[in-house]
């Protein structure tokens, strides 16, 4: 073989090695992109469920906040009136947002 022979056929090798890891680099990036699609699915699902818990515990907090007993009338009305200054509170700071 001559020189240019040679020189042609490592390059042609090369050329090949470089095509095969190519197309393993872009199977790899495919699959992490999956993988990325996948997290992203569940964050969203995980985001999702704590808002729903936390709607959830606010609602149970307001509900044992109303909860009256026949000893604790005096405490559900400390209660009630607290949580009408709180709800002024929201009310003034989304007035002063506007």
């Amino acid at each position: 073989m001559t020189q240019n022979e040679k020189v042609l056929a490592t390059f042609q090798t090369r050329i090949r090695q470089m095509i095969l890891r190519f197309q393993e680099l872009k199977k790899e990036n495919s699959d992490l992109y999956a993988m990325m699609d996948e997290s992203d699915k569940r964050i969203k699902q995980l985001e999702a469920k704590l808002a729903q818990q936390e709607h959830d515990y606010q609602s149970l907090k307001m509900a044992r906040m109303m909860e009256i007993t026949d000893g604790d009338l005096e405490g559900a009305k400390d209660r009630v009136a607290k949580l009408i200054r709180e709800v002024n509170k929201c009310i003034t700071v989304l007035s002063d947002e506007k």
